[in-house]
């Protein structure tokens, strides 16, 4: 398997019950040597959105779906406990903040609620994301061997988008997604922020862009997207499997291209 490099003791993705963040999971589970623990965060475990999931749990001892909604601090909090707890004096290898949401914003329609709604998820989210796992994270870096940044070492994955690229082209005519756009561009500059301040704690930061996927979100502007799940989150993993000291803080795609700022 081309993924055979990325060796994982521990990982969590959230938005985990559908998209990505569902192929993540899958994807991940099915690698050579899996994980000991794949936390798979959603909002509500239990729901029939989370049935696929809930499938995956039934065949995999490994993986544990955790509740989990990024827009709401003490269920992050609360959602690190819980991982905590499982892994029982190990520390967390792999954070993948994966949860997003898109609102159809147009310039004129842009709200105080409109935008502190997609900020609190993609952005926010982000940030008390890597404050609560900190700890989970520092512990996995520090049982690691060598000094050297790796995703097998310890990792932060934020799941940005291109939309967020402000020197990429945007299509405007055919998207104004004004909200999304922003959220995601103070997304990377939130990797870049979690890049320099955890490097002397041995955890590597990036930010990606998995390409234009046919998920709901991706389906939102009502055109098929080109790039199926499953190449994405390959082509992800592979690309992650191979990151190093000098890719932290920065911003690549699916297929590990960088993407510019």
């Amino acid at each position: 398997s081309s993924m055979g490099e990325l060796h994982i003791h521990s990982v969590l993705v959230t938005g985990a019950n559908r998209g990505s963040g569902l192929g993540l999971v899958q994807h991940i589970l099915g690698m050579p040597t899996p994980p000991k623990w794949v936390f798979a965060g959603c909002r509500d475990p239990k729901g029939q959105q989370a049935q696929e999931l809930q499938n995956l749990a039934s065949k995999h001892s490994n993986l544990v779906i955790i509740p989990l909604d990024v827009s709401n601090p003490a269920s992050i909090k609360a959602a690190a406990a819980t991982v905590e707890k499982h892994l029982g004096g190990s520390g967390l290898t792999l954070l993948i903040n994966n949860a997003g949401i898109v609102r159809n914003t147009e310039l004129e329609e842009g709200t105080l609620e409109n935008m502190r709604q997609v900020y609190t998820t993609n952005t926010i989210g982000p940030l008390l994301m890597g404050q609560s796992f900190l700890p989970l994270l520092k512990k996995a870096a520090q049982g690691s061997p060598g000094s050297a940044l790796s995703c097998s070492k310890a990792a932060i994955v934020n799941m940005s988008s291109i939309a967020g690229s402000i020197a990429y082209p945007l299509e405007w005519d055919r998207m104004q997604i004004v909200s999304y756009c922003c959220s995601k561009a103070a997304l990377n500059m939130l990797t870049k922020c979690q890049s320099l301040g955890y490097r002397e704690h041995g955890i590597l930061c990036v930010t990606l862009h998995p390409g234009w996927v046919q998920t709901d979100l991706g389906s939102a502007g009502g055109r098929k997207p080109p790039v199926t799940v499953d190449a994405s989150v390959q082509g992800m993993l592979k690309g992650l499997s191979s990151l190093s000291e000098k890719d932290t803080g920065t911003f690549l795609d699916w297929e590990g291209k960088v993407v510019p700022w």
